[in-house]
């Protein structure tokens, strides 16, 4: 799993790729942690090359969504493949997030 963060004016996007299964967030868990910090304005997540994720992932896109609700920020999800949003229906995760 890589994860490439860019920081904008507008606000930061992370691009999340390959599998964020459970060896992968334990993996990128600092990254996401950054990403927590800057959730005072819009985190993109662009999952547009994230092929897989699991409840670990689910875990660290929680945590990502509470510390923006606490700071006023937003989550947006990007280009999450069908599998993925399968997996965030099926979870209710769908309604937690803006997707694009």
């Amino acid at each position: 799993m890589e994860v490439i963060v860019e920081k904008q004016q507008q606000g930061t996007t992370a691009y999340l790729k390959g599998r964020l299964d459970t060896l992968a967030a334990q993996e990128v868990e600092g990254p996401m942690e950054g990403l927590a910090e800057a959730a005072s304005g819009t985190v993109i997540l662009d999952c547009t090359e994230m092929s897989y994720i699991s409840s670990s992932g689910l875990r660290l896109f929680l945590m990502l969504r509470k510390a923006a609700a606490e700071k006023g920020g937003k989550i947006v999800l990007r280009g999450i493949s069908n599998d993925i949003r399968s997996v965030f229906m099926m979870t209710g995760f769908l309604n937690l997030f803006e997707i694009e």
